[in-house]
């Protein structure tokens, strides 16, 4: 059921992965909006968990089903970058061993998509 259909899974004596979810994005919302007061809106900080809990962060910031969480790939050491903004998140990275993530310092993250979806990043 994990597999197939992650949003019905009640784990004996312990939460859905539905109720992780949920508690998961509450959580990375608020440390999130807790960075943003302390330091601005450019602020970047890194959170580090468990396989299925960065997939269901990303699927909820794709607007993805829970059920469809599985098809995110992210790997040990992997790293994975959203952006909270005003109107909606943006995934800018996900599973990615890149290792230089320098741009992140030079870009502004903004809450809007370029029009056209823009070029990407540029090389490092």
């Amino acid at each position: 059921m994990v597999q197939t259909q992650p949003s019905a899974v009640v784990f004996p004596d312990g939460e859905s992965m539905a109720e992780m979810q949920a508690r998961s994005v509450a959580a990375i919302r608020r440390h999130d909006a807790g960075f943003e007061a302390e330091y601005g809106p450019e602020a970047v900080w890194v959170a580090v968990s468990h396989g299925d809990i960065i997939k269901s962060i990303l699927a909820d910031a794709l607007g993805m089903h829970l059920d469809l969480f599985q098809r995110i790939n992210v790997g040990p050491a992997s790293v994975s970058i959203v952006h909270y903004g005003t109107s909606r998140p943006n995934v800018y990275a996900t599973n990615t061993h890149a290792g230089d993530l320098s741009w992140l310092t030079t870009t502004t993250l903004s809450g809007d998509a370029p029009v056209g979806g823009g070029a990407g990043q540029k090389a490092p």
